[in-house]
């Protein structure tokens, strides 16, 4: 795998500067959060890369079979491949802190990452992520800055797996913060907020 296995926006960092990866939502892509990502971190590297799985003409970083159903096979590889890619950037800007967000699908496929390869990112904002099955402890997620936004009442993410979730990444040790609403699905501006905190924190 190479930096050029996704179709993606990049820039390098400055020297110094973080390493920050942006993955989209659903029927999003490249251009989804790369203005955001650079607002947020001017002097940073940006890559945002866009999923290679079509549903129904909207892209995603995985397949499923179903709303919340994923096919775990093809998660596992996607993961696999996304790691790699995650990777060769990070080899290309040795010594620059990795930190990477994701909204919806793009939490997902982020989260999967993180749990299979722990050593990959430095911080981590998941953005509405659903993970549906139960995963195996990873105590090397100790001292990792995580970021877990929901809405209690999204109906793509069910409040108790979000509960769930941030439970399981407290009890590996890693420092969580959480940015949780009333509302569904959708980005409110306290949750922006708060990735902006996690992303810009001394």
């Amino acid at each position: 795998m190479s930096i050029d296995t996704y179709h993606a926006l990049s820039k390098a960092p400055k020297l110094g500067a973080p390493l920050l990866f942006a993955f989209h939502g659903t029927g999003g892509d490249e251009t989804q959060f790369f203005d955001q990502a650079q607002q947020i971190l001017p002097d940073a590297g940006i890559v945002s890369p866009r999923g290679d799985v079509s549903e129904m003409g909207a892209a995603r970083f995985f397949r499923r079979t179903g709303e919340g159903v994923y096919d775990m096979d093809d998660l596992s590889r996607r993961s696999e491949a996304m790691a790699k890619f995650v990777a060769a950037h990070k080899a290309q800007n040795p010594g620059a802190p990795v930190y990477g967000f994701g909204y919806s699908n793009g939490a997902n496929i982020l989260a999967s990452v993180a749990m299979a390869q722990p050593d990959l990112f430095d911080r981590i904002g998941l953005l509405h992520p659903l993970i549906p099955w139960e995963p195996e402890a990873v105590p090397t997620l100790a001292g990792r800055r995580v970021l877990i936004t929901a809405g209690k009442h999204d109906p793509i993410c069910p409040w108790p797996l979000s509960q769930r979730l941030i439970d399981w990444f407290a009890a590996q040790g890693a420092d969580v913060a959480t940015e949780i609403h009333e509302g569904g699905h959708e980005l409110r501006e306290p949750e922006l907020l708060a990735l902006r905190t996690l992303l810009t924190a001394q």
